[in-house]
C-alpha cells in the first residue's frame, strides 16, 4: 500500500491534486483542510496517503498529517459513509471538532456538512462513538488520546490494508475481529486475518 508521497505540487484543482514524483505524476484526492495547508504550486510537498482499490479504479487519497488519515480510515468504516463523504466531513471540520461533536452528540453541527442529513449524523455519532471510544474511553475521550490510539492501533492499520486490497469494509472488520488480541503488529494481524478468510 502507498503510505506516503513526497514530490512537487504540479496542480491544485480541489479536491484533486497532481504531484510529480521524479517524473511520475500521482493524481490524489484530498480534503479542503489538507488543500488549504499545502504550499504553492511548484513547491515540494509531503502527503500521507491511503489507496482504495476497486474493480474499475485505484484511487489515492492524500492527507496533510497522520491524524487526518487515521480519521478518514475510521470514517470509511461507518455504514453508508464512502470515501467522498469522508472527505466532505474532513473538509468541513477539523479532526478535533469532529471528535468533540461526536463526544457531545451534536447532531446539528454534523448536519451542517454538505450531504449529511439528520439520520446520517445520528449514525455517525453512534458508530464513531463506538469506534473512537475503543481508542480512548471515559475521561480520556479527547482528540489527542483518540488520535494517538487510532494511529497506533495495529488492528486499525491491518483493517485499512485489507480494504486497500479490495475487501469490503464489513469483510475486513469481520476478519480482523476474528484475529486473537495478542497479535502485536499490523503485519501479523493481516496475515492471520487473510489465513482465516482463506480457510472459509
Amino acid at each position: 500500500m502507498i503510505g506516503r508521497i513526497i514530490g512537487t505540487l504540479v496542480e491544485k484543482s480541489p479536491p484533486e491534486l497532481l504531484i510529480d514524483v521524479q517524473g511520475l505524476g500521482y493524481e490524489i484526492s484530498a480534503s479542503m483542510t489538507t488543500i488549504y495547508d499545502l504550499p504553492q504550486v511548484g513547491e515540494r510537498v509531503t502527503l500521507f496517503t491511503h489507496l482504495i482499490v476497486k474493480e474499475d479504479s485505484h484511487t489515492l487519497f492524500g492527507f496533510i498529517d497522520k491524524n487526518e488519515r487515521a480519521l478518514f480510515r475510521v470514517l470509511i468504516k461507518v455504514n453508508g459513509i464512502g470515501p467522498k463523504m469522508a472527505l466532505a466531513i474532513l473538509s468541513s471540520m477539523s479532526a478535533e471538532e469532529l471528535i468533540a461533536n461526536v463526544q457531545d452528540s451534536d447532531v446539528t453541527a454534523l448536519t451542517r456538512i454538505p450531504g449529511v442529513g439528520k439520520k446520517t449524523a445520528e449514525r455517525l455519532i453512534i458508530e464513531l462513538r463506538d469506534k473512537l471510544g475503543q481508542a480512548a474511553k471515559g475521561d480520556l475521550f479527547t482528540a489527542p488520546a483518540v488520535l494517538k490510539q487510532v494511529q497506533a492501533d495495529p488492528r486499525q492499520e491491518a483493517e485499512a490494508a485489507l480494504i486497500a486490497l479490495g475487501y469490503k469494509p464489513q469483510e475486513a472488520a469481520k476478519a480482523i475481529a476474528a484475529v486473537p488480541m495478542d497479535s502485536a503488529d499490523s503485519e501479523s494481524v493481516i496475515k492471520a486475518a487473510l489465513q482465516g478468510m482463506l480457510r472459509k
